[in-house]
């Protein structure tokens, strides 16, 4: 999902703090959460560096052992499986106060797993099942971290800088992955191993980091009916893990929320394979792909840096709509376009507005959740929309080979127009422009303000 515009803060407002913060502290930040804000993002750039930097190389290092392409693309549908199924599993335990040890643990068994892969590549003599295990082992350690990682900004941040911190999240995200690529085929030429063991560093650059930070990372619970006491019934465990999933059916933002994600992800992946297959067919190469991730990568990260200002004055689902609208042309402009540089712009430009609306849409998502369900509310936004976006590539693939690259790209274009008009339209539009006419005042009160 990663991972929001925040409303002004009342004393009512049920932001996570950290442990310990007495109840005057919601409407600002603990004095240590500058440093706990710095030591997340380092944890969650050099975590997404090496993860960057392997994950491009590890298909070239199966095959260089002799593995065929059908068995890599065995691991890495496995892999993604792994992620999508095991994530939601650390969910309940982040939520209920063990969100720190559940990533510094996620993180300390990616790093051993990334540390035997890397003996492996070293010695070039594994079997595919034992790197296979190791693979899945990392997927499913990094899934319960990133799991765990959403609604740490609501429990170290004060809401009035949410915004920013987000931002800065995304463009150190969006670094990664402008950078990544190239240092793991860098290392990967001078030693098919170095990619694999800059890896696990990052790992335990980001196991320490999170270790370091001083906030407990548990949220302070409000009140309300807890999942089961002395006396629990034998489907509490399941209603516990399944509550994320109710508060997404109970709210309309998170509803829309909900539809935009995976919209937009399943939209940009699609679009992303049918560039491929468009170049291929131009007769393009290696080279021009380069070009087209480097262009987007680097208009994503410009856009995660204007975010907080460009999205500042504008609610949530106005933001939301307004950036659907700007996506429609340059997905349909991709139909006409022929050369890499072409491509790249287009596609650069559709990086660089979907930070503006993740941003707003993260900030708006704390603001709505209670801080116990941050990290169930989260998975389930991430787990539809990473499902959504596996299935992507397959349809563009389809859709590419009966009737080509044009009519995808026409109609993800489509797809895209509907989506803004529903944005425009759903219930949790019509609710912000009600309360911009009553007034704050007036305002219809949400579900969190109302308890």
């Amino acid at each position: 999902m990663e991972r929001r515009p925040a409303g002004p803060s009342t004393g009512d407002s049920p932001y996570g703090l950290p442990q310990g913060s007495g109840p005057g502290a919601r409407t600002g930040a603990a004095p240590y959460a500058r440093r706990d804000i710095r030591l997340f993002w380092w944890a969650g750039t050099a975590d997404a560096l090496g993860s960057q930097a392997s994950g491009l190389v590890l298909p070239l290092l199966l095959l260089s052992l002799g593995h065929s392409p059908a068995e890599v693309g065995t691991v890495a549908g496995l892999s993604a499986a792994a992620t999508l199924l095991l994530g939601p599993l650390a969910a309940v335990p982040a939520d209920r106060g063990a969100r720190k040890r559940v990533m510094v643990g996620s993180a300390v068994v990616s790093a051993a797993s990334m540390t035997v892969v890397t003996a492996a590549a070293w010695s070039g003599s594994a079997p595919l099942a034992v790197l296979l295990a190791l693979v899945l082992v990392e997927r499913a350690a990094t899934a319960c971290y990133e799991t765990a990682s959403l609604g740490t900004v609501a429990l170290v941040c004060a809401p009035a800088d949410q915004r920013r911190v987000l931002a800065r999240l995304q463009a150190g995200e969006r670094a990664a992955l402008v950078l990544g690529p190239a240092l793991g085929g860098l290392l990967f030429h001078a030693g098919r191993w170095l990619p694999f063991l800059v890896d696990a560093v990052s790992y335990v650059v980001a196991a320490a980091c999170i270790a370091a930070m001083r906030a407990g990372l548990s949220p302070q619970h409000t009140g309300r009916p807890g999942a089961g006491g002395p006396s629990r019934p034998w489907w509490a465990p399941a209603a516990q893990a399944g509550a994320g999933l109710g508060v997404v059916r109970r709210e309309p933002f998170l509803r829309l929320a909900l539809l935009w994600i995976t919209t937009v992800n399943t939209v940009l992946a699609a679009l992303y394979y049918t560039t491929v297959f468009a170049l291929q067919d131009h007769g393009r190469g290696a080279a021009p792909l380069g070009l087209v991730l480097a262009l987007a990568g680097a208009a994503g990260l410009a856009g995660a840096l204007a975010a907080p200002r460009l999205a500042a004055r504008r609610s949530a689902t106005q933001v939301l709509g307004t950036v659907s609208w700007l996506l429609v042309p340059p997905a349909a402009a991709l139909a006409v376009a022929r050369d890499a540089w072409q491509f790249g712009l287009l596609f650069g430009l559709l990086c660089a507005l979907t930070p503006l609306a993740t941003v707003a849409l993260q900030a708006r998502v704390l603001h709505v959740v209670p801080p116990e369900l941050l990290a169930r509310t989260g998975t389930v936004l991430a787990t539809a929309s990473g499902a959504a976006a596996a299935v992507a590539p397959a349809v563009a693939g389809l859709v590419t080979e009966r009737a080509g690259p044009v009519a995808t790209f026409t109609g993800c274009a489509v797809v895209l127009a509907g989506l803004a008009l529903y944005a425009h339209c759903a219930p949790a539009s019509r609710r912000e422009a009600a309360a911009a006419r009553l007034g704050p005042q007036e305002a219809p009160a949400t579900p969190k303000e109302r308890a």
